[in-house]
Parts: C-alpha cells; sequence; structure tokens
C-alpha cells in the first residue's frame, strides 16, 4: 500500500494580511497528480486542515475541490484536526464523508477505531489521533493524573495497541499533532505548550509501523517510522528557501518498505531583501526576484519616506517592510531624563528624531508648534 503523508495545509492562512487561498489550492489540488503518477491509495493529512476553528466560506470552497481531486485521482483520504482546527466543525458529516472515501477522525473516544483499508498482504488500520489538549482529552480518555501532551498521548497510544492486540498481523500507521522530541521548530507555527510541557518523546509511538505526524512546518525524519511531512507551503519568511515535499511511504507485507520525498512546487517563492532602499530598487539582479513574496529590511541610516510604495512599484508581492537602520544614538540617558525640563515642542522634537533618525526640520517645527497651540486652546475652553 503506497500512503501520501502530508500536514498542515492551514487554508485560510494569510502572509502578512496577504491571502494565499490562490497559492494554497495550486499546491494541494496539485497533490492529485502525485496521486495519479505515484499510484498512492491513501493522502493522509496530520492536523491543522484549516488555519481557524472557523474557516471562512472561501477556505472550505478550497478543501471541498481539493478533496474531490484527490478522490477523483484514486486515493482514500485520512484526515484528523490540529489544533488550528475545530474537532466539532470539522468532523461534521464524517459518517456521511467515509462513504465516499473521505475519513475524518476528530472524535477522541473513537480514536482507537482505526480505519481499515486493504491491498494484497492484507488489512492496513489507519489510525487518526486528533490534536489532544491535555486539560481537555485527559477527561476523555479517562486519566485521573497528568495534564501533559506526553500524558494524554501516552494514554492513547495505549488505547491504539491495545486495539492493535486484537487484529495480529495487521499493518498500522498513526496520525498524531504534536511537538515530538527531535522536532525543530519554525516561526510560523502557533505554540501549544501547556504549563511548561509541550515536548513528547518518540517511544510514545513504539508499536506502530509509520507514525505520520503534523504541527512542526519544516519537513524532520525523527526515525525512520516517524516523520514530520512539513507544511505544502512556506508561511512565514523564516521558511524562505526551505524546499516544501510530503513523504510517499510504502507499507509491504511485512510492514514499513520505503520512504521517499516528493518535492512540492511553489507558487510564489518567499525572499528577504536587505539593504538600502535605493540599492534595492535599482539592483539588476534582482529582476529574478520581482515576483516573489518579499520582505525587505532596509538599512538606510534614516528611515525613507513611503519605503513601502516605492517598493511595491518594483516587487508588487512585498508584503513585509523592517527599518534596519541605526537610528538616532542613543545617548545612555533613561526616557526621563531626557525629557526631563523639556517643553512640548522639545519633546515632540526629540521623537521625530527618535523614530526616524533625523531631526524634525524648521517646518516641521513650526507645525508641531501650531498644533500645541491649538490643542492648548481647546483645553482652555474645556
Amino acid at each position: 500500500m503506497r500512503l501520501l503523508h502530508t500536514s498542515d495545509w492551514h487554508i485560510g492562512r494569510s502572509l502578512h494580511g496577504t491571502d494565499l487561498l490562490a497559492e494554497q489550492e495550486a499546491v494541494l489540488g496539485g497533490l492529485a497528480e502525485v496521486v495519479a503518477t505515484e499510484s498512492v491509495d491513501v493522502v493522509l493529512v496530520a492536523g491543522d486542515v484549516y488555519d481557524r476553528a472557523v474557516p471562512s466560506a472561501d477556505a472550505t470552497g478550497v478543501l471541498d475541490r481539493v478533496l474531490m481531486r484527490l478522490r477523483s485521482a484514486g486515493a482514500a483520504v485520512v484526515l484528523t484536526p490540529g489544533n488550528h482546527d475545530s474537532a466539532r466543525r470539522l468532523g461534521f458529516g464524517a459518517g456521511l464523508m467515509a462513504r465516499s472515501g473521505v475519513h475524518v477522525r476528530a472524535a477522541t473516544p473513537a480514536l482507537d477505531e482505526p480505519v481499515l483499508l486493504a491491498d494484497e498482504h492484507g488489512d492496513v488500520a489507519v489510525y487518526g489521533l486528533p490534536y489532544l489538549e491535555p486539560e481537555v482529552a485527559r477527561h476523555e480518555l479517562g486519566l485521573a493524573e497528568g495534564r501533559s501532551h506526553e500524558a494524554v498521548l501516552t494514554a492513547a497510544m495505549d488505547r491504539v495497541r491495545a486495539d492493535l492486540f486484537l487484529r495480529p498481523g495487521v499493518r498500522s500507521v498513526v496520525l498524531a499533532h504534536a511537538f515530538v522530541g527531535g522536532g525543530v521548530p519554525s516561526d510560523s507555527e502557533r505554540d501549544i505548550c501547556v504549563g511548561g510541557v509541550d515536548l513528547v518523546p518518540a517511544a510514545v509511538f513504539d508499536g506502530v509501523d509509520y507514525v505520520a505526524l503534523g504541527h512542526l512546518h519544516r519537513p524532520q525524519t525523527l526515525s525512520d517510522r516517524v516523520r514530520y511531512s512539513g507544511s505544502p507551503l512556506a508561511y512565514s519568511f523564516g521558511e524562505a528557501g526551505q524546499q516544501k515535499q510530503a513523504w510517499l511511504v510504502d507499507l509491504d507485507a511485512d510492514g514499513l518498505g520505503t520512504v521517499r520525498a516528493v518535492p512540492l512546487p511553489a507558487p510564489r517563492q518567499l525572499t528577504v531583501l536587505r539593504g538600502e532602499l535605493a540599492d534595492l530598487l535599482a539592483d539588476p539582479e534582482l529582476s529574478a526576484v520581482e515576483e516573489h513574496f518579499v520582505s525587505a529590511q532596509l538599512t538606510d541610516p534614516v528611515r525613507p519616506v513611503d519605503p513601502m510604495r516605492q517598493l511595491q512599484a518594483r516587487f508588487p508581492h512585498c508584503v513585509h517592510l523592517e527599518w534596519a537602520g541605526s537610528g538616532a544614538p542613543a545617548d545612555g540617558r533613561s526616557y526621563t531624563e531626557r525629557m526631563s525640563g523639556r517643553s512640548d515642542l522639545e519633546v515632540a522634537a526629540e521623537f521625530v528624531a527618535h523614530v526616524r533618525g533625523l531631526a524634525a526640520t524648521p517646518a516641521e517645527q513650526e507645525l508641531f508648534g501650531r498644533a500645541l497651540a491649538a490643542a492648548a486652546r481647546e483645553e482652555a475652553t474645556l
């Protein structure tokens, strides 16, 4: 049996306020081509299907079309909710969808009830563990003690292993959404730390043939049988230049066979540019990245005027900007010391110099004076 391990689709997520639905549909819809080309039997989605608990109508439309394409390409689909999803909302209609080959495993009490899929070697039991919020899941799992991710996942896996004991010879796959020891986070994941304890040892998942992990956004191999697929798109500029992928997993008669990476396309790459504004606007070598999503770090000694408008004239998909210039040099005094004995006009001028790195011009100081005088007259009439 051949499985395609994916996770962290985050449908509906934006990049610094820029909508990514078109890019998401292009990549996720393209998984259907992988299914057809590689003869994939099952697509696994290990959590964070949506980016928010209440997705937009457009986001649900993308998921609907993607699932239709995957099923039309011939693959069954097994998906579980992550910490960004609402398990109840994602699980609506699960029984009906299962009849069409889309299996949503969103109910914690039923996590030891596998999706049974068959090939020429027999059955494969696919267990979908929804994201287990410790304080909630411990009650659903009947735990009297233990409020950590490790505790609830250990209890969940004990149930899985107990069910497997009753299915001798059946090969097994587990989907889980967690921060497992050895994994390296990115800056685009939402923290799931509870009480300072979020790390789960990989040994918790002992006893199954393959563990398809979700939550961390970069692809990682913790062991031959425990892996993160990572997100199909980059969701922060910390992931710029990262090759996104899915894992193609083959199960043979004895269990886990081979695993190999399938690279995924980037509809629009992410690029971080650093330099002075004039140089970024004039550098001919940057013509290759003009259609990328761009984050610009400006090193001008003085904060430029209206830099985003100028950058977007050349880089229309520049979505993030920060000024990394030296600014006004600090003189070692506290704010109180620097403001002590200053007039309102001097305080305003000091603020401009601090933020912009350049002292207020005489015209600006005159404008400040008029504004302060008008404010004083207004106050006097109250």
